[in-house]
């Protein structure tokens, strides 16, 4: 089991600290907001802990759950203190309509993400499609990634696996672009096709023909 920090006290912060919990490992929550991270931790339970804004995250994976234009700035308030860790990127920036993203088509949150953070944090993408609320029952639901590191992937299959999900990865960090644009899809789904929030992306294998 994996060591867990989360960078963020919202709702999808607490609904993965939940499954973390769930799945055997440590949980540290750390907010700018230290009563409302302290808070969380305590609801949490399962021995989860509230770090510090800006100080070394106890975890070996660090979960980026703040709204993607925070995303950014919250890597750099930690510095050199994310050298070394896998960061989880979730955020879906999408722009005031939600029909589109609010980054430019060669580019990603994610990318930006590891462009901030020390050269020896390895950045993965996951997480971005699914609603918080379909999260929150668990389930053998796809989970996308992207990343460029074989070895931060495979840490972080082996993380969200311990969740009950199943993690689909897409390559490498520049297809976090187009997983970042299947939130967008989501949403547009939500809105239409589908009609409501109640489901997720998933793969579906299907038989070969003889």
């Amino acid at each position: 089991m994996s060591g867990i920090s989360i960078i963020g006290s919202g709702n999808m912060a607490s609904t993965i600290g939940t499954l973390a919990i769930a799945g055997g490992h440590t949980v540290e929550v750390i907010g700018r907001d230290a009563a409302k991270s302290a808070a969380l931790a305590k609801s949490l339970g399962g021995g989860a802990t509230a770090g510090t804004f800006g100080i070394a995250p106890a975890g070996d994976i660090v979960i980026l759950a703040v709204l993607f234009d925070s995303a950014v700035p919250a890597v750099r308030a930690f510095g050199d203190t994310l050298a070394g860790k896998i960061i989880v990127d979730i955020t879906n920036p999408f722009d005031a309509t939600g029909t589109g993203l609010a980054v430019p088509h060669d580019t990603s949150i994610a990318q930006r993400v590891a462009e901030a953070a020390p050269s020896s944090a390895k950045v993965v993408k996951a997480f971005n499609t699914l609603f918080r609320h379909v999260l929150a029952q668990g389930g053998p639901v796809d989970v996308f990634m992207a990343g460029d590191d074989a070895q931060a992937k495979a840490s972080v299959s082996a993380f969200i696996e311990s969740l009950g999900l199943r993690p689909r990865d897409t390559g490498d960090l520049r297809m976090a672009h187009w997983v970042e644009g299947a939130g967008v899809l989501t949403m547009g789904l939500a809105r239409h096709g589908v009609g409501n929030f109640d489901f997720s992306l998933g793969i579906n294998n299907l038989p070969m023909n003889p």
